[in-house]
């Protein structure tokens, strides 16, 4: 112990002079007087870190009651042990019950007071160590943790940049436009939370929905790309990028954002009353995100232009959604976009197509 501050308060110079003594010889010991509570409290103010207070009871201004409650009242003093120096043994009683760590009867025996005061000394001392490492360590945890929290932003920003890179491969290989995927991605975020799912969730469909098609770029060039009605046998084909999509996206179950996206691609084309494809499924059998990423699929095919068609004026898009009302979509899902149709327009307004990235056929068209 390099050092022991020790504050002695005690309206008799006797007493206080006595204190001194007691410890003349212990050079690492420094005592400092106060002949009344108010006193004592007033270089506390001025330095609160010391080892031990000795507190004498009875005293002018403020007494070793008053004195004792405001020690342990206060957030940078009630650690200090404080031993109780009186004759009353009704009042050590009461000053053990209001806090104070011991006492010494009067007439003080010297010795006893110089090992009482160095013992509660040691005591502040690991208890003031023991602070000071946990301290340290809640800094540890708080840096490891923003660490991690670091980690896990930038993971979660690459699995968002995988999912946009792949669902902007398999625009390349359509006919569908760049715009169209941003569109979709968006009418669904908003359908999701207008569905009143969690914004976790609300940001996991914005993300994983632009996956839904990536399944086209195992589908051949001649069906994938042929401008008019597919044959029978054509759309059979037409119809595995749906199991092709969700094969491409198998993981552990540790990503999200792509375990989200392989859901959609496989249920993305099924249909509320089952008529749907790959596998038939009816109502809460498709999976919410691929009922929300249906909806917002073919809203945004039916009001927006292709090579191989014209755009729907935004009323016969609506009528057509409406048919579809129960048998091919889910009917809460069509009432949230026709009651909040606005939104969906600002959206539409917000990736127009003609700041589309190229698509494949446009990029062959141009190099002939």
């Amino acid at each position: 112990m390099e050092s022991v501050k020790v504050l002695a308060v005690d309206d008799q110079e006797f007493n206080l002079d006595l204190i001194e003594l007691a410890f003349m010889e212990i050079s690492e010991v420094k005592i400092t007087r106060a002949v009344n509570g108010q006193e004592g409290l007033n270089v506390l103010e001025a330095d609160p870190v010391y080892h031990v207070v000795l507190l004498d009871l009875a005293m002018p201004v403020m007494d070793g009651f008053e004195t004792l409650s405001r020690l342990k009242s206060h957030p940078l003093w009630s650690q200090i042990p404080v031993i109780v120096v009186t004759a009353n043994a009704e009042e050590k009683h009461r000053a053990l019950r209001s806090g104070a760590s011991d006492f010494l009867s009067k007439p003080i025996d010297v010795e006893e007071l110089k090992l009482r005061t160095l013992n509660y000394a040691k005591i502040k001392e690991y208890q003031d160590n023991l602070a000071d490492m946990n301290h340290l360590l809640e800094e540890k945890v708080q840096l490891r943790t923003a660490e991690l929290r670091d980690a896990l932003a930038f993971a979660k920003k690459t699995e968002y940049e995988i999912s946009a890179r792949l669902g902007k491969a398999s625009e390349y290989r359509d006919l569908e436009t760049g715009m169209h995927i941003k569109r979709m991605s968006h009418y669904s975020a908003k359908l999701a939370q207008l569905y009143g799912l969690d914004p976790e969730e609300v940001e996991l469909v914005l993300y994983a929905s632009p996956l839904h098609d990536i399944g086209k770029v195992g589908i051949p060039d001649n069906i994938l790309l042929k401008p008019g009605r597919f044959s029978p046998a054509e759309f059979e084909i037409m119809k595995l990028h749906s199991a092709i999509g969700a094969k491409m996206l198998e993981t552990d179950g540790n990503y999200p954002v792509i375990d989200a996206g392989r859901i959609i691609a496989l249920q993305h084309h099924e249909k509320i009353d089952g008529t749907g494809y790959p596998n038939g499924l009816k109502g809460d059998e498709i999976h919410i995100h691929a009922r929300i990423v249906s909806v917002a699929d073919v809203f945004d095919a039916l009001s927006s232009e292709r090579v191989y068609k014209k755009a729907f004026s935004i009323e016969k898009t609506i009528e057509i959604m409406k048919e579809g009302s129960g048998t091919h979509f889910e009917p809460q899902l069509i009432d949230l976009l026709v009651r909040n149709l606005d939104a969906f327009l600002e959206i539409k307004e917000a990736f127009p197509d003609e700041e589309e990235v190229p698509s494949i056929m446009n990029l062959i068209n141009q190099l002939q």
